[in-house]
């Protein structure tokens, strides 16, 4: 499978969008993302045209625009996002064809086609929700062992004479 920067970037800034439906209502300037994630805005802009298209987010335009997700985070799956994008999830060499050696399938064209069955599983079952539910349960566990970790007392030493 080849993702590349595009399904990387919309599912993380879609992820963004759906953490700061969370806080507001609101449209999220994608200026906004684009800094906070570290994206060009140019870039981003493109991305967001197609995810438009596909129906996975709104905009607003005028002053106190931006883009709101079309459904709930819970029903928006990675695998919608990333197609959206027009990613090619493809693995094996002749695109799903089965015809890598010149009209015949190769030895292992059968393994690629069974990777991309479940690459397409797992991010069918990953919803934008999850990925924030897991996100926060790891600033949680990370918070709580940064806390539980003990700074010895400072023993004073007691110089013989």
């Amino acid at each position: 499978m080849k993702l590349t920067t595009k399904g990387r970037f919309a599912v993380t800034a879609m992820v963004d969008i759906a953490m700061r439906a969370r806080e507001s209502d609101a449209p999220v300037p994608i200026a906004q993302v684009a800094e906070r994630q570290k994206i060009s805005l140019a870039y981003l802009e493109q991305i967001f045209c197609r995810l438009r298209r596909a129906g996975l987010v709104e905009s607003t335009r005028g002053p106190a625009g931006g883009y709101k997700l079309s459904e709930p985070a819970s029903q928006i799956t990675i695998d919608r996002i990333v197609l959206a994008v027009d990613e090619n999830m493809d693995t094996t060499q002749c695109r799903g064809e089965g015809t890598c050696l010149g009209g015949a399938a190769c030895l292992t064209h059968h393994l690629w086609e069974e990777l991309n069955s479940v690459i397409e599983s797992f991010l069918a079952s990953r919803s934008l929700e999850c990925l924030i539910e897991e996100h926060e349960a790891r600033e949680a566990a990370e918070a709580d062992s940064s806390a539980s970790v003990s700074i010895p007392a400072v023993i004073p030493v007691r110089k013989s004479a």
